[in-house]
């Protein structure tokens, strides 16, 4: 099999020849742009300049010369769009190894050392802490209240640093030609290479009530202010299903597979329960999936971070055919538990190696062992694509990523 097909068998929870791997194809699966330049040392191989492609995770756009050397199967349709060096400045990371910014994201340091990014009107919405490793949001547009109509909620949501500061290929959006160029890249990539390709959209729905709102303001406003929240998901729903009829009609014969966002879990269970996802979410969420389904080919893919165990019959009825980053760590996220009671009904991107104790501090014999222990549970009956519990951090040692790969290879031989 080639990647894609590799990558498609696994959806389809049919036979591919080997478990799939990604490595950079979504801002959830990627690799800290420290880390990279450290494994790049490492290897000895991939000698462009790091590209940190997502600015607010400060996460390294990987080589395909790193892509290949692992075997990765899946592609982010953005890295088209990022091509030309002119759109590229020079800066240091925090350890002080090199790397490039997109020429539009320009943060400034205060005296104190913490970095400050302003939007496009000079509004100061994140700020990264000295020796920190992402920015945080600072601005909540709608922490005052709700306007009484949502007329301006774009503009709003570029106020917020997920909006402001967008990965590729959303960063050219605005771009007159954007959607024309879309197409034809996308249609460049795939017929330069034959992995899957896969285009986030986001379409996030409690994530923009608390990235407006702020979290504790919108959780309780599920409760308090129903009718509130509901004007808002609606006008949010209005906002992305006219995105996604773009992208389908661009790019839904292209493209693989189709990422939505909405973090809906914390460490101990869900940030809510099951009866108000159903109320508020689901119904929405299975709206987007439907529209995906029928005006294109692209399957439906879900990052949700945390403790999701009591939502996922509901994520599967709502139409998402694979889940990411599956937060092993977290309550009732067991990998043995997730593979009986959903793997033949869903595909699990993810749950590969705990990166928040594992990956970090483990030995590489530790590291093999893991890997290949949660292989064993996660191909069973198929399904599976593997990749770290989301992405890979600065702290994590360039031996232990190369120790998880020279796993995933011995167990594929």
């Amino acid at each position: 099999m080639n990647s894609r097909e590799r990558i498609l068998s696994a959806i389809n929870h049919q036979h591919p020849d080997r478990v799939p791997v990604d490595l950079g194809a979504t801002p959830s699966s990627g690799i800290s742009a420290i880390a990279y330049n450290n494994l790049k040392k490492h290897l000895g191989i991939g000698k462009e300049p790091t590209k940190v492609y997502d600015v607010v995770q400060q996460l390294a756009e990987p080589e395909m010369a790193i892509l290949n050397h692992f075997g990765v199967d899946v592609l982010d349709i953005g890295r088209a769009f990022t091509t030309d060096k002119n759109t590229w400045y020079d800066f240091n990371l925090g350890d002080g190894s090199p790397a490039q910014y997109p020429e539009w994201f320009r943060p400034y340091q205060d005296e104190e050392g913490v970095w400050w990014a302003p939007n496009q009107d000079g509004e100061l919405i994140a700020k990264m802490p000295p020796d920190a490793t992402f920015f945080d949001q600072t601005t909540f547009p709608y922490i005052d209240g709700y306007p009484d109509t949502f007329k301006d909620l774009s503009q709003a949501m570029d106020k917020v640093m997920w909006s402001a500061f967008p990965v590729s290929p959303w960063d050219h959006a605005g771009e007159n030609t954007f959607w024309e160029y879309l197409r034809t890249n996308c249609l460049t990539l795939r017929n330069e290479t034959d992995k899957a390709l896969i285009i986030g959209v986001g379409c996030n729905l409690f994530e923009w009530g608390t990235f407006l709102r702020r979290m504790d303001y919108f959780l309780m406003d599920l409760v308090m202010e129903p009718v509130k929240v509901e004007a808002l998901l609606d006008a949010l729903m209005e906002h992305h299903l006219s995105t996604l009829e773009k992208v389908c009609h661009a790019v839904g014969d292209i493209v693989d597979m189709v990422k939505f966002g909405d973090d809906l879990g914390m460490n101990n269970g869900p940030f809510l329960s099951p009866e108000t996802y159903q109320k508020f979410f689901k119904p929405r969420h299975k709206q987007l999936c439907d529209f995906a389904k029928k005006n294109s080919s692209m399957h439906t893919y879900l990052h949700s971070c945390g403790s999701i165990y009591k939502l996922i019959p509901d994520l599967i009825e709502a139409g998402f055919e694979i889940l990411n980053p599956v937060q092993t760590n977290c309550r009732d996220m067991e990998p043995e538990k997730l593979k009986r009671e959903f793997g033949k009904e869903v595909t699990f991107w993810g749950g590969g190696i705990d990166t928040a104790s594992v990956l970090n501090h483990g030995k590489p014999e530790e590291i093999r062992r893991h890997v290949l222990e949660r292989l064993e549970i996660f191909n069973q009956g198929r399904g599976y694509v593997f990749n770290t519990v989301h992405n890979i951090l600065p702290d994590v040692p360039p031996e232990n990523i190369v120790a998880m790969f020279d796993a995933v290879q011995e167990f594929n031989s």
